[in-house]
């Protein structure tokens, strides 16, 4: 699972080009980003042929979806399953994105039963992409329409298993424009890409158990703890 995550570094040169953007718009730092708060993510726009930052609430809802409260459940697609669940498969062929991260968080049971969160990022601690998909849906009572996404998940690698049993699938960054490319519509053709982050390009520590509490939001989350 990943539940939390981190979006700190936002020099608008760096993250233009990390992810070829033409242009990056003021955003703040993030240091506990939660389910159903906004994220950012790259999309490809089909008309300009180029890519495009996006604001998504994260937790996807379906577009045949009747409420939102769905989207809580849905902050995450296993990897190994996203092809064959009703809630994802259009997303997996016609929407894929890329949320726009710098670490995340996740919780590690101790011996004594008690969880540790720790803090993930690349050892470069570099801005990076997860997998994700993304809807619109139209709220039936409003009208209003609402841009939603979701993480994809998979297995751990050797770093994370210690950790816990499922990571986000980071992609490498010259995976990026395949994972994004409008005109692959073939599942088969991009599920290859859903892979575990190779395990020594990641590093992590114990951080506060504040970031428990999604109200927080300082730098002070993403120092070592102890």
């Amino acid at each position: 699972m990943c539940g939390r995550f981190t979006l700190t570094k936002l020099d608008p040169d760096l993250v233009a080009k990390t992810f070829a953007l033409d242009s990056v718009p003021a955003l703040s730092p993030r240091y506990n980003i939660a389910p159903t708060q906004p994220v950012a993510a790259v999309i490809h726009d089909v008309e300009s042929a180029q890519n495009q930052l996006a604001v998504f609430r994260w937790g996807l809802i379906p577009h045949w979806s009747k409420d939102a409260t769905i989207g809580s459940r849905l902050i995450n697609a296993r990897g190994e399953t996203v092809a064959e669940k009703p809630s994802f498969r259009a997303a997996l062929r016609y929407r894929r994105c890329l949320i726009i991260a710098d670490g995340f968080y996740e919780w590690q049971t101790l011996p004594d039963g008690s969880k540790q969160p720790m803090y993930i990022t690349l050892r470069d601690r570099g801005l990076f992409g997860m997998a994700g998909l993304w809807e619109r849906w139209t709220d039936p009572n409003t009208g209003e329409i609402v841009p939603t996404c979701t993480i994809i998940t998979t297995t751990p690698n050797d770093f994370m298993a210690p950790i816990h049993n499922r990571m986000p699938v980071i992609l490498p960054s010259e995976l990026y424009a395949a994972w994004l490319d409008p005109t692959q519509t073939v599942t088969a053709n991009v599920l290859p890409l859903l892979q575990p982050y190779p395990a020594g390009q990641m590093t992590g520590y114990p951080v506060s158990r504040r970031v428990n509490r999604p109200t927080n939001d300082d730098p002070s989350l993403i120092e070592r703890a102890g």
